[in-house]
């Protein structure tokens, strides 16, 4: 099993699955149903012995909480990380509503972390048909959560592994955007390491400030990044209002790294570099 196989066993799960789609018994409302919750995937491919999981163990960036990739599975050779996009669909729902969430997007955040899930367990069977050992940390009885931080962070991970760089409003830049899931599986399997694109933490966000304007508390600054504590205390209400799901993603939507990583003007590296000392948890 190489790196292709991975991602194109992956596309026929994404297209076949029934999870993939909003069933008649979820559906918030009639028109939703059958709709579609994530396209293609894409991948990648982290050394378990890369330094930049050491360098996650920092008070600074995650703390010594986190868990290493040989200390989930002590054969790892690979991490494997994953974006789920959503489709246009659920994305363009939650750009009509300035405040609220949208129901496809409410749908993609709870029905889309439960495909999410099975994904991920999928993945890790076909690579046990082939002998390969695997664990999906935040699936296993010792992952945990510490306030807003946790011992694997799919954000952190995916940053390591190439995937992506961190925006203003703390999630990953893709070279899909931003509006979606990620999720990562550590194993055994030896695949070839993808390229990192980049070498800063900020360096696909243009601190264009649009995710500060279209956060509905003000949680996100172009000083501070978001705050995590004010992000979730809208969450909290989010809950009461619409559980038993929950979400927001206003920060995701209706912004230049929606669905690309936006291109970067010239005229705003040094803005950049000025505040490229926002903490990254």
């Amino acid at each position: 099993m190489n790196n292709l196989d991975i991602i194109e066993i992956s596309k026929e799960f994404i297209q076949s699955s029934e999870y993939n789609y909003i069933s008649k018994n979820d559906a918030i409302t009639e028109e939703l149903v059958g709709m579609k919750i994530f396209d293609n995937p894409i991948f990648a491919f982290g050394s378990a012995e890369d330094n930049g999981f050491t360098l996650l163990k920092a008070p600074s960036v995650i703390g010594e909480h986190f868990i290493l990739p040989k200390e989930w599975l002590p054969e790892a050779n690979t991490v494997i990380s994953y974006f789920l996009p959503f489709t246009d669909e659920i994305i363009k729902s939650n750009r009509i509503d300035k405040h609220w969430p949208s129901n496809g997007w409410l749908h993609g955040r709870i029905e889309g972390q439960k495909f999410l899930m099975e994904f991920s367990k999928y993945l890790c069977s076909k690579l046990v048909e082939e002998g390969y050992d695997s664990v999906v940390p935040i699936l296993d009885k010792r992952f945990k959560s510490f306030d807003f931080t946790s011992n694997w962070s799919e954000r952190h991970v995916a940053f390591v592994c190439g995937l992506g760089t961190f925006g203003l409003s703390k999630g990953i830049i893709t070279e899909k955007g931003m509006a979606g899931r990620l999720g990562s599986i550590v194993a055994t399997l030896k695949l070839d390491i993808s390229d990192k694109n980049y070498t800063d933490v900020y360096e696909y966000c243009t601190m264009c400030g649009a995710c500060v304007k279209k956060c509905p508390v003000g949680a996100i600054s172009l000083e501070k990044g978001k705050n995590h504590k004010m992000c979730s205390e809208l969450l909290d209400i989010t809950k009461e209002k619409y559980k038993p799901r929950y979400g927001c993603g206003k920060c995701q939507v209706s912004v230049p790294c929606e669905r690309r990583i936006p291109k970067l003007d010239p005229k705003i590296i040094q803005a950049i570099d000025e505040v490229s000392n926002i903490p990254l948890v």
